[in-house]
């Protein structure tokens, strides 16, 4: 049986990916932390969070507070820079 390949490329504002499986902002961490379960070079993309040229620590604690409307958030873009990744 021959093996078909299928073209799942996709055109996004002119971003070319080889796929449509982009992993969530939130959901996916800054990539690495799946790098030990699977191959991250199988998916289009990772959508992360607020990313800078120096890392950050963001804010002090507490970055929640309870309100009665809901939870204010305040981390303060803590990421590891972009050199890392």
């Amino acid at each position: 049986m021959t093996e078909k390949i299928i073209d799942l490329s996709v055109d996004i504002a002119g971003l070319k990916l080889k796929n449509p499986v982009i992993a969530a902002s939130g959901t996916f961490g800054f990539g690495r932390e799946f790098a030990d379960y699977m191959d991250l070079n199988k998916i289009g993309g990772i959508s992360v969070k607020g990313l800078t040229l120096e890392k950050r620590q963001g804010n002090r604690p507490p970055r929640i507070a309870e309100t009665p409307a809901g939870i204010l958030n305040s981390v303060g873009l803590q990421n590891p820079a972009l050199k890392p990744l």
